[in-house]
């Protein structure tokens, strides 16, 4: 059983060692440990320093392109270099290194294939009120439009199974943390969390100025992410709320012509006529937009399966003998 520690790093040479000091070097369950950076265009000696610490792998952009960027390519380096787990820290030391083997715990008892460390949310001091309340609406907001029941979304402190791992998929530009809960949850993926420690903040995030700026994003995010896995859904009760007006203004026009009043409100079955006609054009979206839901849940099958392919072939092993280790990890 390998574990591959990966964290994304964006100009951290200052905070580097430190993350890397605190992460385990043994795991009962665990043969085999190694550890890979993701470089995000950092202008800084952020490589030098993981290869004088001796990292194993160190993944680099010519610019920076995001973390959303990072995590996925962090993800398809560890595949190919034979990860059976995968596990995703921030490189300021955020999380607790010893918190690692609670994060792969479930995986290697085959409880989950997701695990998200929950931070103590209200305890930590480096979090403003506001921003402590931003984080549980946020949370609140992604276990329902995943389906899960996820405490602590933002975080990005989690452990991946390879069979998890080669199903995710992240489009955005911005973060991974919120998509990949809700792309999980949709697909009925095993996700569960486990509460972790946080250590004293070292430096300010770098993933968002201002926190509308963080509340914008991660809300674009989460709709985004909607729309993706239940666009049926969401065009219907957008295209419902126009319909339900425009049949009240029929009824309120049946209500003046018993009265013998209609002659004066034609207006209201213009204005019931529009709203109706624009219901049922946004339900007629939703259906589309569901077909190409199904042909993107193709699109990512396929994409599962050349992962895997890939995998076997740098293990030097048949995609069949891969096949069969997964399903076997399964049972």
């Amino acid at each position: 059983m390998k574990l591959i520690i990966q964290i994304p790093c964006y100009n951290e040479a200052q905070t580097l060692t430190i993350a890397l000091d605190a992460l385990p070097k043994h795991i009962d369950g665990i043969d085999e440990i190694e550890y890979l950076i993701i470089n995000d265009g950092s202008k800084d000696d952020t490589v030098q320093v993981a290869k004088d610490w001796g990292v194993n792998y160190v993944v680099s952009f010519p610019r920076n392109k995001g973390l959303a960027r990072g995590f996925m390519a962090g993800l398809d380096a560890c595949i190919r270099n034979g990860a059976d787990i995968i596990v995703n820290t921030d490189a300021d030391n955020q999380y607790c290194g010893d918190d690692i083997e609670k994060l792969v715990r479930p995986i290697l008892d085959k409880e989950a294939e997701i695990v998200i460390g929950e931070r103590p949310i209200d305890d930590i001091d480096d979090f403003s009120p506001l921003k402590k309340k931003l984080q549980h609406l946020g949370s609140y907001v992604v276990r329902k439009a995943s389906d899960t029941d996820i405490p602590d979304a933002p975080s990005g402190f989690r452990a991946f199974s390879r069979d998890a791992a080669m199903h995710l998929n992240v489009v955005n530009q911005y973060t991974y943390t919120l998509e990949t809960i809700v792309q999980a949850g949709r697909n009925r993926m095993a996700i569960t969390s486990v509460p972790v420690r946080t250590n004293p903040e070292l430096r300010k995030s770098r993933l968002f100025h201002s926190m509308g700026g963080y509340i914008k994003k991660s809300m674009l995010t989460i709709i985004r992410a909607f729309l993706m896995y239940r666009p049926l859904t969401f065009f219907s009760i957008c295209g419902l709320i126009p319909f339900v007006i425009g049949v009240a203004y029929v009824i309120r026009f049946l209500v003046f012509f018993a009265g013998g009043n209609g002659a004066g409100h034609t207006q209201s079955l213009i204005i019931a006529s529009m709203l109706i006609m624009i219901g049922f054009m946004t339900f007629i979206l939703g259906l589309q937009a569901d077909i190409i839901a199904a042909n993107r849940k193709i699109l990512e099958d396929v994409q599962y399966r050349i992962r895997r392919m890939e995998a076997a072939e740098a293990a030097g092993e048949s995609f069949q003998d891969i096949t069969e280790k997964v399903e076997n990890t399964d049972k």
